[in-house]
């Protein structure tokens, strides 16, 4: 039986040898002098005058130049450079790179770079520099291009990687399977300790870095693992079977990324086997492509919150617009009917002007609390934290929290109102609309995820409109409601 899928390493140079490093110390600032050698500068830019040293050897065409300057680089140090550079730079420095450049750079940039680099190479150097890659981050490369052109790109591969793509593409978008790496070592459980030492060592097609090793059936169905510190302490005569750890957790490829990541952190794995729709082995998935799943996550829910889309910071104007126009859309909208609130009041709002003055006041404040409740909720949604108890724990706590803001808030602003304009009239009901405000802030802040959540909306991206929405309209209502209340009794 095969005891292992055949391991590619990337093109050029694949360690890590920065440049010549900065001096550091506790006085150093961003206005120290940075030597033109230097790749970074004290704030972990890239050095300008760097930059504009390989600049030069671009406009010179040397390509020897370019080779020797780029060479030290690491594939995050690189995806710097490119997204440094202009659009046609980054073609040059590519193309005069040739077969030294390392794709797995282009993992390291924003999408909008990676897309727009790859459609102006040549489909042949595409084609040749994916195919070197680990199979995460070929995957990672050819799953944003467009079909008919990734279609091109695989044929132009080896069959052997082609069809190891193209099995991982057919996974699921964000899944186990895109992200899995496909190379691993595998082997029958009758072997024993010193067996597969000796494999090891004589086997050239072996993953460079692997912190597990896989015993399967002849078919390829996972039976346990054992770890490296296990395996290299344990007997040459003893037979895998018997060291391995039986019934270990394992992910199906179809899974979602997210959830991927959330196993990680619940058992502190290190890596993890990949399984099929038929528990084969397929492979496995290790800690470094989680933290960037964990990075993603938390970036994209940040953004949601803020009614931002999947956007990256060299995307152009038109993306950047499509992306925000919708949820500002959904924003005027509301404010709108916040405005219509107002208007149903201006005969009160006419008798006094310190009305007007008093009233953002009570909707910048709940609108501030239940950011800060949905804030909570929704993130405690994303992490799948929140099961039937914890959640009227939540619910309870933040009506409580509300409450007990309402009532601080309106002392403060009860006192404030009537020192300011030497009405306690007007002091009153500016307290009780921040309390009423601030309950109804809470409770949208809790409810409103919630419900988005059960009717299979995003709460990150949809809540804020609505909660803001509700604060907006609560406030406003309950200070001109009692305010003309308070005319009329008084």
């Amino acid at each position: 039986m095969p005891a292992t899928l055949a391991h590619r390493g990337s093109i050029g140079y694949t360690g890590h040898k920065p440049l010549k490093e900065m001096p550091m110390s506790d006085t150093l600032d961003i206005a120290t002098p940075v030597e033109p050698d230097a790749l970074r500068g004290p704030d972990e830019h890239l050095n300008p005058l760097w930059v504009e040293r390989l600049r030069a050897r671009l406009d010179a065409g040397d390509a020897g130049e370019v080779a020797d300057l780029v060479a030290p680089l690491h594939a995050a140090d690189m995806g710097d450079l490119l997204e440094a550079l202009g659009a046609e730079e980054r073609v040059k420095l590519v193309t005069l790179l040739g077969d030294k450049f390392d794709f797995s750079a282009l993992t390291e940039v924003d999408g909008s770079i990676r897309s727009d680099l790859i459609e102006e190479l040549p489909r042949a150097d595409v084609a040749r520099g994916v195919a070197e890659l680990d199979n995460d981050d070929a995957v990672y490369i050819l799953e944003d291009i467009d079909v008919p052109a990734r279609d091109d790109i695989l044929a132009q591969m080896p069959a052997f990687e082609r069809l190891k793509l193209k099995r991982s593409l057919d996974f699921p978008e964000d899944s186990a399977g895109r992200l899995m790496q496909t190379d691993f070592i595998a082997i029958p459980p009758f072997w024993t300790v010193g067996q597969t030492i000796d494999y090891m060592r004589s086997e050239q097609d072996l993953p460079d870095d692997f912190y597990q090793i896989y015993v399967v059936t002849a078919a390829y169905t996972l039976e346990g693992i054992v770890a490296l510190d296990k395996f290299l302490r344990s007997r040459r005569d003893v037979r895998m079977a018997d060291v391995m750890q039986a019934d270990p957790i394992e992910i199906d490829a179809s899974e979602d990324q997210e959830r991927a990541a959330r196993i990680f952190e619940r058992y502190d794995l290190v890596e993890v086997a990949v399984v099929d729709e038929t528990k084969r082995l397929v492979g496995v998935l290790t800690i470094d492509d989680i933290v960037d799943v964990i990075h993603e996550e938390a970036t994209e829910d940040m953004q949601r919150l803020a009614g931002v889309g999947d956007e990256d910071i060299s995307d152009d104007v038109r993306t950047t617009l499509r992306s925000r126009l919708t949820w500002l859309f959904v924003n005027l909208l509301t404010a709108i009917l916040a405005s219509a609130v107002i208007d149903a009041f201006d005969g009160t709002i006419s008798k006094m002007v310190a009305l007007a003055v008093l009233m953002p006041i009570v909707a910048s404040m709940g609108g501030n609390a239940g950011t800060q409740t949905m804030t909570v909720t929704v993130r405690a949604l994303a992490t799948q934290e929140l099961d039937r108890y914890k959640l009227s724990r939540l619910v309870l706590r933040e009506i409580f929290v509300g409450i007990a803001n309402g009532w601080f808030f309106a002392l403060i602003m009860g006192v404030v109102a009537t020192i300011w304009f030497q009405n306690w009239g007007l002091g009153v009901v500016m307290a009780l609309a921040l309390v009423v405000n601030l309950f109804a802030a809470a409770l949208a802040g809790v409810l409103i995820p919630l419900g988005l959540n059960r009717l299979r909306i995003d709460p990150a991206i949809a809540s804020s409109a609505f909660v803001t929405t509700v604060t907006d309209v609560v406030g406003f209502y309950s200070f001109l409601l009692f305010a003309g209340l308070w005319f009329h009794l008084f």
